[in-house]
């Protein structure tokens, strides 16, 4: 994974302990992730609106990990609510949660989840787990730069 630029992820993760865990799996990675966390659904949405400025501050995710149980809205409307807008649709949307429940693996992928993974209890399991992420979405699958989004959608 040497010699890959950045990449911006969106973290929504209303649990402090978990988001310790994610943050830390990640920067173990050999890709020096830049990790946004929005501690709710409404903060992550408010955070993708200012996305729109393009003044620096909040710079585009390329990959948002989302936890399904929250306060308030929930992970699914959340998902609902980006799938449905242009500007955010593209961007790929993995849930990390710790519902294990058949319907709630249906309903995300039907609402357009690029994955669905349990959340680990040990540390371990989260640095084997945001491993497996980072190969996978920043080595093996396409990127598509935003330039490139634009054409697309015009």
């Amino acid at each position: 994974m040497d010699g890959l630029k950045p990449v911006t992820i969106l973290l929504v993760e209303d649990d402090r302990g978990d988001q310790k865990l994610i943050k830390r799996s990640l920067t173990d990675q050999k890709i020096a992730n830049d990790v946004f966390i929005a501690e709710s659904a409404e903060n992550a949405l408010e955070y993708l609106q200012r996305t729109k400025n393009d003044d620096g501050q909040c710079p585009r995710p390329e990959l948002i990990l989302l936890d399904l149980n929250m306060p308030g809205m929930g992970g699914k409307e959340f998902l609902r609510r980006i799938k449905a807008d242009a500007d955010f649709d593209t961007i790929p949307v993995v849930i990390l949660t710790t519902s294990n429940s058949e319907k709630d693996v249906l309903e995300s992928y039907k609402l357009q989840a690029a994955g669905y993974v349990n959340k680990p209890v040990s540390m371990e399991g989260f640095k084997e787990i945001m491993n497996e992420l980072c190969e996978y979405w920043f080595v093996i699958c396409k990127r598509v730069s935003e330039s490139q989004l634009a054409c697309a959608k015009s």
